[in-house]
């Protein structure tokens, strides 16, 4: 269940994962489309679809859903990556996925949302409460290293 990008941002080939969803869809359009040589085609034969062409349907479908904002594939790679950061996915997978030969590239990617970050239990909480005592009964434990 995974796919082969080849030479895809930077020119780099990588593998990702094949969600059972996109699966179903991609199965229906092959059999709908019946491409031949390259899974999207160019209007040009004998390639592939271009990255303008891509865009232009990123767009497009934009456009169709409703949204007021303009989104670009970019867009939906930093989208990807953020999303699987907040399910919890590890940033060296998520570096792998999209093809990072640094960690530093991948967090630029990744922006965390303020309700995740509202919902991130602390470790602070997990501290047992000391035990109520009067103040004056005995000098704060760092006193006697000085």
């Amino acid at each position: 269940m995974t796919i082969r990008i080849q030479q895809g941002k930077g020119h780099k080939d990588r593998y990702v994962m094949l969600s059972d969803v996109l699966l179903q869809i991609l199965r229906r359009y092959w059999q709908a489309a019946r491409p031949t040589t390259w899974l999207f085609p160019s209007s040009k034969p004998g390639h592939p679809i271009s990255a303008s062409a891509v865009q232009r349907a990123c767009q497009r479908a934009a456009r169709d859903a409703g949204l007021s904002k303009q989104v670009t594939v970019r867009m939906l790679r930093h989208c990807f990556a953020t999303h699987l950061l907040e399910a919890g996915t590890n940033i060296r997978v998520i570096q792998t996925l999209l093809g990072h030969s640094s960690v530093s590239t991948t967090q630029r990617y990744t922006h965390i949302s303020a309700g995740t970050l509202r919902a991130t239990h602390s470790p602070l909480d997990d501290l047992a409460l000391a035990p109520q005592t009067d103040i004056t009964d005995a000098p704060p434990a760092w006193a006697g290293d000085r």
